[in-house]
């Protein structure tokens, strides 16, 4: 009886090892790019790994909060929006969540992303030029620099995360990778690395596409974006003059209004599309320590204040 008990055993365990691997080989072997079902569901929503709920690396830099977030002692505030991260980027720790696992467009807070493929790339000293392809397909936010003008890389990348202009993003994915598509595969690798296990992204500039993210992943790419030490001195200028070849200056202002109304805001990045609605990803820092809040699919009238509620809930200010 024993003999027999064992063989069924073995080979039930044969059959599913045989299914495993046919349906990982059939996986693996489709192209999925063109395929409108691997974009899911703006509710669908794949299991985040427990090893998986923290930042790995990002604190490193001298950047870093001086101390862990405490947390609140009061409950947090009532959403107003679709989806909300309350993030300790020092620690990795979640203090809030309200549908932070939800897979949506979230706009240009994804720039967040491509600033990080460029700083990986660096050479920010280098000239690139602006061309015609940059100007494609890039309504409504475009930049006043011109086809045939020249800039360094680090200039074009203040500006985009400064004033969000669709152009300079497509611009520095093109000069960076040679194109934009091989440019998002890098974003995609680079999302892959900081496990942001329910992100896909099409383009460098957040317009809409078949693209998605949740803004537990966001918040974990912010972290990242926080103690990067370019991208933190960025996005914490209220304004950015770029200097034409012809020394005319252009300005470009912060598209962050919380940065502009309390200095223990340090910016980060805002979006828009009508898919994705008003979304804003904010930091803030008190007394050595500090948070980054990601608000999505919010209220024009409501964006602005949601995220303070958060920011003075976590920071209790």
């Amino acid at each position: 009886m024993r003999v027999l008990v064992y063989l069924a055993t073995l080979c039930t365990a044969v059959l599913v090892s045989g299914c495993n691997q046919s349906f990982a080989g059939h996986v693996r072997g489709t192209d999925f790019r063109n395929q409108r079902s691997y974009i899911p569901a703006v509710h669908t929503q794949a299991p985040v790994p427990a090893a998986s709920r923290r930042v790995y690396g990002s604190n490193n830099s001298s950047l870093a909060p001086a101390r862990p977030l405490a947390r609140p002692t009061t409950p947090a505030p009532v959403p107003n929006c679709a989806a909300v991260c309350v993030i300790d980027p020092r620690t990795g720790n979640v203090l809030y969540g309200h549908n932070e696992h939800e897979r949506r467009q979230v706009a240009s807070t994804q720039k967040i992303i491509t600033a990080l493929c460029v700083c990986d790339v660096g050479q920010l000293d280098r000239k690139m030029t602006i061309k015609s392809e940059d100007k494609t397909s890039v309504s409504p936010i475009r930049s006043r620099l011109k086809v045939g003008e020249c800039y360094t890389r680090g200039a074009i990348l203040h500006a985009m995360l400064t004033a969000s202009c669709n152009d300079l993003a497509q611009a520095l994915a093109r000069d960076t990778d040679g194109s934009v598509e091989q440019f998002v595969q890098r974003m995609n690798a680079r999302a892959r690395r900081m496990r942001m296990h329910n992100s896909h992204f099409v383009n460098p500039s957040g317009l809409p596409g078949p693209q998605y993210s949740t803004a537990y992943d966001m918040a974990l790419a912010a972290c990242y974006a926080y103690t990067n030490p370019v991208i933190r001195d960025f996005i914490n200028d209220r304004q950015v003059v770029v200097t034409r070849p012809n020394g005319q200056q252009v300005n470009f202002n912060n598209t962050n209004k919380l940065l502009s109304k309390y200095s223990w805001v340090q910016g980060m990045k805002t979006g828009y599309t009508n898919a994705a609605r008003r979304c804003l990803i904010s930091c803030g820092s008190v007394n050595g320590r500090a948070v980054i809040v990601v608000v999505l699919g919010c209220e024009k009238r409501r964006i602005w204040a949601e995220s303070e509620k958060y920011l003075r809930w976590a920071l209790g200010v």
